[in-house]
């Protein structure tokens, strides 16, 4: 038998497209992509050099950088203080509950939305819930002030015809221990509507004929939930929890001041980084305070979220951002 010979094919060189060449390619999707662009630069990356505010004592006259700089001496008065440990502590501690009763509630009703048969009834509850997102805080303030205030509040009131003596009334606005389990109430109401959103998207992209096949084998409703749902929902969850650490850190700002003020029986379980900067700001105007805490603030998130990006990766590189 003869040997064929098989002729070695030249290999094909790829041209190398200059960054120019790219950008008339691509030019489509960076048009499409040049407001969210134009946005960070203007608000994200602009202002960085505002952060040297942090390391001088700011006046008016001579401006940021013509202030007399100080070094850490703000970093170092708000940790002497105190300040900056209660602030750290009530803000992580209020944003793990918002995180995971938060998250933990829209998988729940998301799953009890995808277990609505009716549409009609679908449709009216995802409205209902949705709601409470598109009402402003400040108008979330002025609820919670007629609930909860102490001599027209209407819970008081139905105290008051219930028979309840004046001395036994209940005082919320005198009572700092009662507030972490109102603002959390209070956030929970007004976001998980739109929280569940995402995760009834994640549950309506999952392969109708697994839920059937599921089914049709004998596994009930709980066992579709456990085997089926929950494990796709997995990926999603990880992501959103991913993002959420991030802003562990950043406290609700509109939520907090709407509802609580400026109260200072209260800031020892309701002060928060947010409202702190605010006061300091606009009451004490200590810009350069304000900026030190703002600053501790984004260092921390961006800790945070390599560390736990870093454990993800590590467990399963499939659920990691980057």
């Amino acid at each position: 038998m003869s040997k064929i010979k098989q002729e070695s094919k030249p290999a094909v060189q790829v041209k190398q497209l200059t960054l120019w060449e790219k950008i008339v390619r691509h030019r489509i999707l960076i048009l499409m992509c040049l407001p969210a662009i134009i946005y960070f630069i203007a608000f994200s990356y602009a202002p960085l050099p505002g952060i040297w505010v942090a390391f001088v004592k700011y006046n008016y006259r001579d401006g940021i950088f013509g202030s007399k700089f100080i070094g850490l001496d703000n970093f170092e008065f708000l940790a002497t203080s105190g300040k900056l440990l209660e602030l750290t502590k009530n803000t992580v501690l209020y944003n793990l509950a918002f995180i995971l009763l938060g998250n933990f509630l829209a998988v729940f009703v998301a799953i009890l939305l995808n277990e609505i048969q009716s549409k009609w009834f679908k449709k009216a509850s995802q409205t209902v819930m949705f709601l409470p997102y598109f009402i402003s805080q400040v108008l979330v303030g002025i609820l919670v002030f007629y609930l909860l205030n102490y001599d027209t509040g209407l819970v008081n009131g139905i105290l008051r015809n219930l028979g309840v003596a004046e001395e036994s009334l209940w005082q919320p606005y005198s009572t700092p221990g009662v507030w972490p389990v109102l603002l959390v109430i209070i956030y929970l109401w007004q976001q998980t509507g739109y929280n569940s959103v995402v995760y009834f998207a994640a549950i309506c992209g999952i392969d109708a004929e697994m839920m059937e096949a599921a089914k049709v084998d004998g596994a009930n409703g709980f066992q579709r939930i456990r085997y089926i749902l929950l494990p796709s929902l997995k990926p999603t969850i990880v992501v959103l929890l991913l993002f959420a650490l991030g802003g562990i850190v950043k406290g609700n700002f509109g939520l907090f001041y709407n509802v609580v003020g400026t109260n200072p029986l209260l800031y020892s379980t309701t002060d928060i980084i947010e409202t702190y900067v605010y006061r300091a700001t606009v009451a004490e105007f200590n810009f350069s305070r304000a900026s030190a805490v703002g600053l501790y603030q984004s260092v921390i998130g961006f800790v945070i979220v390599m560390v736990v990006n870093t454990i993800v990766k590590k467990i399963d590189p499939d659920y990691s951002l980057f």
